[in-house]
């Protein structure tokens, strides 16, 4: 990850415009992957093939930013108790060994509203132009076809949501001067890193 600054007048207060807009975009993410599941009469829950099992990496820091508010939200205890638990992940996973995300409280995830975007995003099929023109096409998730057959309802159009994204992560990196810093992190690498502290939300449990 390159060098942090930060610049002045770039502290937690600053950053709640950022997180109001990403909570849009996911919003709409969430609007229309349940369109496309019903339209499919896909019930994503319930599966084996659990996909908080599943390795995702996060590329934003506008993503890190909103788990991070989320994260803070939560008692100072139970924050602790994430933390170690994101550890003991980072200490023990392995490529497709099949560990259960940090996040999850029987299966249920402890920040499900402040999930990030592949999260949501996850499970039916899919379709994404690239800038340059290119049209990739993604599968769902075994279950989907489990559930469905092979036969595909109207993929998801995943294109106008990576926009939105690239649009609020170029303007939130250009604000705090990180333009050439790059993400690639896990849900538990998120929790255990602090953010910079340029972006950092305000300490809910500051010391008497």
């Amino acid at each position: 990850m390159g060098q942090l600054s930060r610049p002045q007048g770039s502290g937690g207060p600053a950053m709640a415009r950022f997180v109001l807009d990403l909570e849009r975009i996911y919003g709409q993410m969430d609007a229309a992957y349940r369109a496309a599941s019903g339209q499919a009469g896909f019930d994503c829950r319930g599966c084996a093939q659990n996909c908080c099992r599943s390795l995702f990496f996060h590329h934003t820091y506008a993503e890190w930013l909103y788990l991070r508010t989320g994260l803070e939200g939560l008692p100072l205890q139970k924050r602790q108790a994430l933390a170690a638990a994101a550890r003991d992940y980072l200490a023990r996973k392995r490529p497709g060994d099949g560990l259960f995300c940090p996040l999850g409280d029987a299966e249920r995830c402890i920040l499900y509203d402040h999930r990030p975007m592949i999260c949501r995003l996850h499970g039916i099929p899919h379709i994404l132009v690239r800038p340059d023109g290119c049209q990739v096409e993604g599968p769902g998730c075994d279950d989907y076809y489990r559930q469905r057959g092979q036969a595909v309802a109207t993929a998801l159009d995943r294109t106008p949501f990576y926009a939105a994204m690239a649009a609020l992560e170029k303007e939130l990196r250009q604000a705090i001067g990180l333009a050439a810093a790059r993400v690639k992190m896990t849900v538990a690498e998120m929790i255990a890193t602090p953010l910079p502290v340029s972006i950092a939300p305000p300490d809910p449990d500051p010391p008497a």
